[in-house]
């Protein structure tokens, strides 16, 4: 088995990867690591290995994820290699609902198995700020709202508060400063229009560090998880992001919860959307689900 580790340059985990991790996979496969060095290089990266590997580990966080993911499924190759990640970011929400830590051990395990399952994975059509049609892929949450405008703060937050405090005052940051945006989602089923605070398809249960949007999500079963936060006073939300940091549903009607397979999101304003910290484009945007697209080890 060829693995090819995709290694966030910059993950402040990077020292216990080189010492911990990459010397119990060597003893047992074959593996090449791959560090970025600027944004986006880990699709690059992805996009080169896939002729060359069997297996590509993402090592970094729900971003470096991300990057990987859409540098493996934009390839025109006839084969995908098999996904794993080796969980070094701050957040980790992926990992965290798939059961894998950043730990030798079980990694080893679970290559030395080789028993992948084929999970969902979720395709964004939009366009770029010059209109140029753009296609994403995500294959935990993508998010219209204070989504875009929180990744954008928190890559200016520092690293040394530690990610619980610096998510924490990021988002209520971004709550304060961020307008709500009016929007008007279309699915086959239901039609919502309004001012949201948050808009977000999950194929996974939680992002932004363990906000757990959509606690019943599953990842192979087809299906999205919708999730939204329509306009409310600051008090409500801080409540609500206590609930839904301990896993349970909100019960208000300012949150309104759906499932979805394709949705159609439109805005009067230039409205961004993300995916996994990523930033994928504008809106007007089409969200289709792609099942069992990828084989990933859990």
């Amino acid at each position: 088995m060829k693995i090819a580790i995709i290694l966030n340059g910059i993950s402040r985990k990077k020292k216990k990867f080189y010492q911990q991790i990459l010397p119990a996979l060597r003893q047992k496969f074959s593996v090449e690591v791959f560090e970025t060095q600027f944004s986006g290089h880990a699709t690059q990266l992805a996009a080169e290995a896939v002729a060359t590997c069997d297996v590509i580990l993402s090592a970094g966080g729900d971003g470096t994820l991300n990057q990987v993911v859409n540098g493996m499924l934009k390839t025109s190759a006839s084969k995908i290699p098999m996904l794993g990640i080796v969980p070094l970011g701050s957040g980790n929400d992926f990992a965290a609902m798939m059961g894998v830590r950043g730990n030798a051990e079980q990694l080893v395990k679970l290559l030395d198995e080789n028993k992948p399952k084929l999970i969902d994975v979720g395709k964004i059509l939009c366009h770029d700020q010059e209109g140029n049609p753009v296609e994403k892929y995500f294959i935990n949450v993508c998010s219209v709202g204070m989504g875009p405008d929180t990744v954008k703060k928190l890559e200016r937050s520092p690293r040394w508060l530690g990610p619980n405090i610096r998510y924490y005052t990021t988002i209520l940051n971004t709550f304060l400063t961020h307008k709500p945006e009016k929007i008007e989602v279309r699915t086959a089923d239901w039609t919502w229009n309004g001012k949201a605070r948050v808009l977000a398809i999950a194929n996974g249960k939680s992002f932004g560090n363990k906000i757990y949007i959509a606690p019943d999500a599953k990842p192979d079963d087809g299906i999205f998880a919708t999730f939204i936060a329509t306009d409310m006073p600051v008090i409500k939300f801080l409540f609500f992001l206590q609930t839904l940091k301990g896993k349970k549903k909100v019960k208000d009607r300012s949150i309104l919860y759906s499932t979805a397979t394709a949705l159609e999101i439109t805005s009067p304003r230039e409205t961004l959307i993300e995916a996994e910290g990523e930033m994928a484009g504008y809106l007007p945007a089409r969200v289709v689900m792609q099942p069992r697209r990828i084989n990933f080890f859990s």
